[in-house]
């Protein structure tokens, strides 16, 4: 690559991009800008930003090579298109702070994770969750009842994140989930909450707000009694505020000690 050229060809395009905006009609003010531009002035100044690229972090095929993950990940953690009727991709590449949160998650210690919009947060806490749940379905450890408990601050994440993982634990798996997970903000209908509180979920998702109605309202204490096993607490996104919008944290991660986790070798 010739870095020289690019940059010449940059500036020649910011220049007729911005160029294209002026149609002076005085012939005297458009004879002084063109030589202005000529000789490298321009107008606005230009502003160039580039995404930031994280440090790589190793496939998920790596991570269940060096026996982070349980095999079963390598078949939900892949690129997937749900509009082609389930065509599965490769295996999902992981950033550095993503394999980092599934050693901490695995060695069963908490965690707080602060980084860039974009970067993947959601997975730092949804991989080590459902390898968890994998993991005790293939040791026989596995029983009924919540694992994990995700709170989000507004159900526009929540839905988000729902579908993300309908995307992961559904297309592959025309038998069901491997990993059950249900969203229980509020927004569902009277079936569907008795049926999530009849048949608790492994993972289930919720906000603050429904959240401390489940701890005080007596219908919903099938839930609580369901997450008497609870593996994981997360809150997806923590806000601080000094008088202006202030930057978020997310996401908080809180494997139980005793949850069976091993330490990382």
């Amino acid at each position: 690559m010739d870095i020289f050229g690019v940059r010449d060809q940059l500036v020649d395009d910011y220049r007729e991009y911005t160029g294209s905006f002026v149609d002076v009609h005085d012939p005297r003010i458009r004879a002084h800008v063109e030589e202005r531009m000529k000789s490298g002035y321009q107008w606005p100044d230009p502003w160039i930003s580039l995404n930031p690229n994280f440090a790589s972090g190793g496939t998920i095929t790596e991570l269940v090579e060096a026996g982070l993950l349980h095999p079963d990940c390598e078949r939900i953690f892949r690129l997937k298109d749900q509009a082609s009727g389930g065509a599965e991709g490769p295996v999902l590449r992981l950033h550095r702070h993503q394999r980092e949160a599934v050693e901490i998650a695995w060695a069963g210690r908490s965690y707080v994770l602060t980084t860039g919009t974009g970067s993947g947060k959601s997975l730092t806490y949804i991989i080590p969750i459902v390898d968890r749940v994998v993991r005790s379905k293939a040791d026989g450890s596995w029983r009924p009842g919540i694992k994990a408990i995700v709170v989000y601050p507004m159900n526009a994440l929540a839905n988000s994140q729902l579908g993300e993982l309908g995307k992961f634990l559904g297309v592959g798996f025309p038998q069901g989930p491997p990993v059950t997970f249900a969203r229980y903000t509020g927004q569902e209908n009277e079936e569907a909450r008795q049926q999530i509180i009849a048949d608790p979920p492994d993972i289930l998702l919720t906000n603050y707000v429904m959240l401390e109605l489940v701890l005080t309202r007596p219908r919903e204490r099938r839930l609580i009694e369901a997450a008497q096993g609870l593996q994981f607490l997360v809150l997806d996104q923590l806000h601080t505020s000094r008088g202006r919008p202030g930057p978020d944290a997310r996401p908080l991660a809180r494997p139980r000690p005793d949850s069976g986790a091993s330490p990382a070798p």
